[in-house]
């Protein structure tokens, strides 16, 4: 038997996006599950998420309103141990972290160890799901499979421009943390893990 698992991560929706963009469902369109890995931002996103597949959500740190979301999840898919996660860590890592991004512009990453510590955390993992990144990453780590489908939504010049017509906080959204985002910014992104016999394919999908 064969699952097709849709994955999905950082919608910061209406937060951000007023809607889920609509390719979203095209590229879900043979998933018989959907993994939310958290920073959804508003219960609307995961009903209608909900109208493809069941789903599956963890709470991220912008997950205030969501606050009976648990912030991890495991389950198993065709004898394959999943653990849905977020990813964000403590504010005596993430703050600091965040601070040298911004100062160098984006050219400092502040996430790479975090596929490492997330193995540690969970050894017993077949595929470790996780976001907070908003890049889409897919490697092996001491025999498990770990998967960041990247986020939808994604800094760029149009979605900046709607956020500082908001009215920031002074620090996080400061012009400088705006330029580190319009110096380097991804492209939105979901992901799909085919799982059957034969094992796992993961595949990342533009939006």
């Amino acid at each position: 038997m064969t699952t097709t698992v849709g994955v999905i991560a950082d919608t910061h929706c209406p937060e951000f996006l007023e809607r889920l963009p609509a390719r979203v469902p095209v590229a879900f369109r043979n998933a018989q599950l959907i993994l939310h890995a958290g920073d959804v931002d508003g219960r609307s996103t995961l009903e209608e998420l909900s109208q493809i597949a069941p789903v599956h959500a963890v709470r991220g740190d912008h997950d205030r309103d969501l606050g009976d979301l648990a912030a991890t999840r495991e389950l198993t898919v065709e004898g394959v141990r999943i653990v849905l996660v977020h990813g964000n860590r403590s504010r005596w890592i993430e703050e600091p972290q965040t601070l040298l991004w911004t100062l160098s512009l984006g050219f400092f990453r502040p996430h790479g160890g975090l596929p490492r510590s997330l193995r540690r955390r969970f050894p017993d993992a077949d595929v470790i799901v996780y976001g907070h990144t908003h890049r889409p990453d897919i490697q092996r780590v001491d025999g498990a499979l770990l998967f960041n489908p990247g986020g939808v939504h994604q800094w760029n010049p149009v979605s900046a421009r709607r956020r500082l017509k908001q009215k920031p906080g002074w620090f996080e959204w400061c012009w400088l943390q705006v330029a580190r985002h319009l110096v380097r910014y991804e492209a939105p992104t979901v992901g799909v893990l085919v799982i059957d016999a034969d094992g796992i394919m993961p595949r990342i999908i533009g939006l």
